[in-house]
């Protein structure tokens, strides 16, 4: 199967299947965004939406963010992964998004990266899902799924991210983010995936090669 028809199948696909499909971060405005993303860094969303009901209710805007030390915010996410780090991440941000962007979380991925905790990959999920922008953030789950199925061979996070934003249609890049994060967070798991349950084995390089491999065991001990 060629790549480009690959690709074409795989919008098909989840386009039908998963039209609305959005992160599982729970917010209500860009800065709860920006604060949960950052605190997601490996750490899952399941426990970011534990912590941030009581640390939103106590920081419900940068300013409150901006006027406490880190040991305060501390006490409030110390259950998440580096909460040392994300706490002084977390307030620096806070304060820069005062300071420099007149307390608007700006839309653009290089002025994003400016803030503390923010790296490319937190700066590409704000733009795609606070802006629809064409930015394909690549975390773990995105780069397994898109090299199991076979739309991206690189080799690095910035490799898979440039290929994916090159070979999918602009218009369905920020949702196509959610679909590979949701499909390897639910059906194609690290250790043992789905492929029982997965209804995208069509075009799924992985599932072909397996399946090849499988064909040929069982020939020769017939």
């Amino acid at each position: 199967m060629l790549k480009k028809d690959r690709y074409k199948l795989f919008v098909a696909h989840f386009s039908a299947k998963q039209p609305d499909a959005e992160t599982e971060l729970h917010y209500n405005n860009p800065y709860q965004l920006l604060v949960a993303v950052i605190l997601s860094a490996q750490c899952t969303d399941k426990r970011i939406n534990q912590v941030t009901p009581a640390l939103f209710q106590r920081f419900p805007n940068a300013k409150a963010l901006a006027d406490v030390t880190p040991d305060i915010v501390f006490d409030y996410i110390r259950s998440v992964s580096y909460p040392n780090n994300k706490a002084k991440h977390l307030v620096g941000m806070a304060k820069m998004l005062l300071n420099d962007f007149n307390n608007e979380v700006p839309s653009d991925i290089d002025q994003l990266q400016k803030m503390p905790g923010v790296g490319r990959k937190t700066a590409n999920v704000i733009a795609s899902v606070i802006y629809n922008a064409p930015a394909m953030a690549v975390d773990t789950h995105v780069f397994r799924v898109s090299k199991r199925i076979g739309l991206s061979s690189g080799k690095t996070p910035l490799a898979v991210e440039k290929e994916l934003v090159k070979n999918l249609p602009e218009h369905t890049i920020h949702i196509a983010h959610h679909w590979l994060i949701l499909h390897g967070r639910y059906v194609c798991l690290a250790r043992s995936p789905k492929c029982n349950i997965c209804e995208i084995t069509n075009i799924c390089k992985y599932f072909q090669q397996n399946n090849k491999i499988t064909k040929i065991i069982s020939e020769k001990t017939d």
